[in-house]
């Protein structure tokens, strides 16, 4: 009861909350109950924590960074490393229409979620395990698996926590529950990249990473810890009928409702912010011949794109996620578009490590803003259980699409590493376009 009272019933607490969303409208609470407005500033600064643990432990378990080390130290053959990304997110994507006709009987959402962060938890510890344990393509397929159960954990926490903040913080504040855990994760992600940096002796590296995975899963189970306190009130449920047959009932949204369709399409044109990175670090590699860039220096940059540009994005979600889609969406194309500029029309600069840190951290600016300005805008397109369907649907058609457009990689045995960022960036700027005819839904 005194936690409870700590959490919920604190002045200073809402004195905080009041302070950093710049509350002032007594009706800001008209599309949550009565009672979870109540407790707002309790449940806000759970979501926040809960946020922070878990971007930190993607931070740590990066699977373009830390798994694909790992891989390369315990001599997994290339396949492996390649097939990181891919079922990491579509893993976690494609079955997400079947887990919400699961999760949409149950009143109570938050308990998907905390299962997830412990699934992700011990899945990251089993990634420690086969590292002192295995070696050669044995490691590669027990990492493999090891990740296939972290990627269909995070589709229970995506489907949950969608739905559990659209039910507990109000219209105008959502954005900003993400803003602020990623900036708080961009801080301590820059202390691991500098970590990296320091490295030294290959022992002390492997003893680092080890240490590394052993904390990531640490934080979801902490992770799991703050979600489970927070306070949610029973929402509607309905079916209790075949979650396939109720799937497969869902993707008719699609055709039947004009302004998601649009959305999906507009966030699949969007994911080139996701799908440059890799090659941005591919294009640094190559023309460096690798001798001075180091992994370090990449993590560094991710994590200040997400200290300095997550508050900012997150407040303006709130005040036009659809704009946020529209401008991010134009950056990323235009760093892409840039970065080929300098790297074709200056060739003294090409061979220069800096210079990639440097575009990839614009880059990182630009996916953080296509990250926030779709989730809020999906969860305030949506009310009440059509929510869940929406983040569902919308999730399963973009794990489809990420496996399509992973075959874009193969575009580099046909045309230049540059050439395939300006394709991804041409994405980009459609992807913008098609966000400017989204209709507004923030109010």
């Amino acid at each position: 009861m005194d936690s409870d009272k700590l959490l919920f019933s604190n002045n200073k607490m809402s004195r905080i909350y009041q302070q950093l969303v710049n509350e002032e409208d007594a009706r800001v609470c008209t599309d949550i109950s009565e009672s979870a407005c109540r407790v707002v500033p309790g449940n806000f600064f759970l979501q926040v924590a809960t946020q922070f643990l878990t971007k930190l432990g993607d931070a740590i378990a990066n699977p373009k960074t830390v798994l694909a080390w790992l891989m390369s130290a315990l001599a997994a053959p290339a396949a492996f490393t390649a097939f990181l990304v891919p079922i990491r997110e579509s893993g976690s994507l494609i079955p997400q229409l079947i887990i919400a006709a699961w999760v949409r009987r149950q009143a109570i959402r938050k308990w998907t979620f905390v299962l997830g962060c412990v699934l992700q938890g011990l899945a990251v510890a089993g990634m420690g395990v086969v590292a002192v344990t295995l070696e050669g393509s044995a490691a590669g397929f027990a990492l493999l698996g090891a990740l296939v159960v972290f990627s269909l954990s995070r589709g229970l926490c995506s489907v949950a926590s969608k739905d559990v903040l659209g039910k507990t913080v109000p219209k105008t504040r959502r954005g900003r529950v993400s803003g602020w855990s990623q900036f708080l994760a961009g801080i301590v992600t820059i202390g691991v990249g500098a970590s990296l940096l320091l490295g030294t002796g290959e022992e002390a590296g492997m003893t680092r990473w080890l240490l590394l995975l052993a904390l990531a899963a640490a934080l979801w189970m902490l992770a799991a810890g703050t979600y489970a306190a927070i306070r949610e009130f029973p929402g509607a449920t309905e079916g209790g009928g075949n979650a396939i047959t109720e799937a497969l009932g869902r993707l008719s949204l699609l055709r039947t409702d004009r302004e998601f369709r649009q959305f999906v399409i507009a966030r699949s044109l969007l994911l080139c912010s996701a799908l440059s990175a890799p090659f941005f670090i591919m294009l640094a590699h190559q023309n460096t011949e690798g001798a001075i860039v180091a992994l370090g220096l990449f993590v560094i940059a991710d994590g200040v794109a997400s200290l300095v540009s997550a508050p900012f994005w997150g407040k303006f979600a709130d005040l036009s996620s659809r704009r946020v889609m529209i401008i991010s969406g134009t950056s990323a194309a235009f760093t892409g578009l840039a970065l080929v500029a300098v790297v074709n029309g200056i060739p003294a600069v090409a061979d220069q490590a800096w210079l990639y840190p440097l575009f990839f951290f614009l880059l990182s600016v630009s996916h953080s803003g296509v990250r926030m300005g779709r989730k809020t805008y999906i969860v305030d397109l949506a009310g009440g259980n059509k929510r869940t369907d929406y983040v569902a649907v919308s999730n399963t058609v973009i794990g489809f699409v990420l496996l399509a457009a992973g075959s874009i990689g193969a575009l580099s045995s046909v045309i230049s590493l540059a050439g395939v960022i300006i394709v991804l960036a041409a994405m980009g700027l459609l992807g913008a376009w098609m966000s400017s005819r989204l209709p507004e839904v923030t109010e």
